[in-house]
């Protein structure tokens, strides 16, 4: 009769299990020693084991639900329960009872969350309907006000639902606020008379201050005070349509001259700058020179030496300084890519844990050799191919892992 502390076999080859309550049979062995049966039988202790150690870390590492959990624990307390394994069947039992206490406890947290979420549902919609009460009591600008509107009506149906007592309160709130906010603008357009009136005056101002700054010379703020007119222009709503399209002539013609006389400088200014243009075209084949970057300390002191030039040469047309921005920025791109390749080649912390990769390897692959050795002499066939296919596994990650050590070379 062969033991261990677990676990037995009898002169018939019978193979018992012991428990908390008394030895129970789990199988029986008649094609090997005794000891193989013992191993074997372990095995399938061990495969229980390994069912509940992924069992644990995925409850306590994941977002698995109660249900499905309680399902798994269930099936495995059965599986430990008519186990034909020898090992501590105790010991998994009592880790599936600390995993039932756990789901309970993950049970009142995903209670505490639920409530969490409704309460932010709750803030979520009444902000939403503070907004919407806001805006239909003092928005004046009907057509951002209304566009608001209809967003929060979506911000409600996309936001989670509450009790429903409250959900209907705070909805008939929402849609009084849209009502009252319709009403409001319906007296505003049966007003629009008077409303016109104030944009023809309005207007007439505007087109005053543009015809006053057609003549200006004074390129940046102009045209900044030309912006602000255009967005005044647009805030300022219709005028009847018998002066609206002639206060529009008025007030793009302004623009057009000075925008026209701004343009004809512009382009003088740029004849200008072509003889910079030219002088940047020959540092830019200087900087281009340096690609493909081979050196990454001279190349960097080469583009520092060009981009001196390139900024003392001054200004250059405005259709072609995009162009030519491009090419000098391409250069120093790629010897910005050259530099982070360098630092990343060279680094010692991603070598030391690439060399520590490789080591760590080779030592497992040696482990597996002298245990597929053993196992081949022992003549256990099912050992042989498992070794063999850790070893080929093992063998194809640290041929990678020597390749990317070989970079830091």
């Amino acid at each position: 009769m062969t033991a261990d502390p677990w676990g037995r076999v009898d002169e018939n080859g019978t193979v018992y299990v012991k428990t908390a309550e008394g030895e129970r049979t789990v199988g029986s062995w008649q094609a090997g020693a005794p000891e193989e049966a013992l191993a074997y039988y372990r095995r399938k202790y061990d495969a229980l084991v390994t069912e509940i150690d992924l069992l644990e870390q995925r409850i306590k590492t994941t977002d698995l639900a109660p249900a499905q959990a309680e399902h798994s624990i269930a099936r495995l307390r059965e599986s430990v329960t008519e186990a034909h394994a020898v090992g501590d069947l105790d010991s998994l039992a009592r880790r599936l009872e600390t995993l039932t206490g756990l789901l309970g406890r993950r049970r009142e947290e995903l209670k505490v969350a639920r409530d969490q979420a409704r309460g932010h549902a709750r803030e979520v919609k009444e902000r939403i309907v503070a907004e919407a009460e806001r805006i239909a009591a003092e928005e004046t600008h009907w057509k951002n006000g209304g566009e608001r509107l209809r967003q929060l009506v979506e911000e409600w149906k996309a936001a989670e639902r509450v009790d429903r007592p409250t959900e209907t309160a705070l909805w008939k709130r929402l849609s009084t606020a849209r009502n009252a906010f319709t009403k409001r603008r319906k007296a505003y357009f049966s007003n629009l008379e008077e409303e016109r009136e104030l944009a023809r005056q309005e207007k007439e101002r505007l087109v005053a201050e543009a015809e006053a700054l057609s003549g200006s010379t004074d390129w940046g703020p102009t045209a900044a005070a030309y912006r602000d007119l255009m967005r005044r222009w647009k805030m300022a709503g219709r005028a009847a349509r018998e002066v609206e399209d002639d206060l529009w002539a008025r007030f793009k013609g302004a623009q057009d001259v000075f925008f026209a006389a701004r343009s004809a400088v512009f382009a003088e200014r740029d004849a200008e700058f072509r003889q910079n243009a030219e002088a940047k075209e020959k540092v830019l084949e200087d900087a281009e020179r340096i690609l493909p970057v081979r050196d990454v300390r001279t190349a960097r002191q080469m583009l520092r030496t060009i981009q001196e030039r390139w900024e003392s040469i001054g200004m250059v047309p405005r259709d072609s300084r995009d162009q030519l921005e491009g090419r000098l920025r391409r250069v120093e791109e790629a010897v910005r890519a050259a530099e982070e390749s360098e630092w990343r080649r060279t680094n010692p912390e991603a070598r030391a844990r690439a060399e520590a990769t490789v080591t760590q390897l080779r030592s497992s692959i040696q482990q597996l050799e002298a245990r597929l050795d053993k196992a081949r002499r022992g003549g256990r066939d099912k050992d042989v191919k498992d070794a063999e296919e850790a070893l080929t596994a093992r063998r194809a990650w640290l041929e990678e892992a020597e390749r990317t050590l070989a970079e830091f070379s």
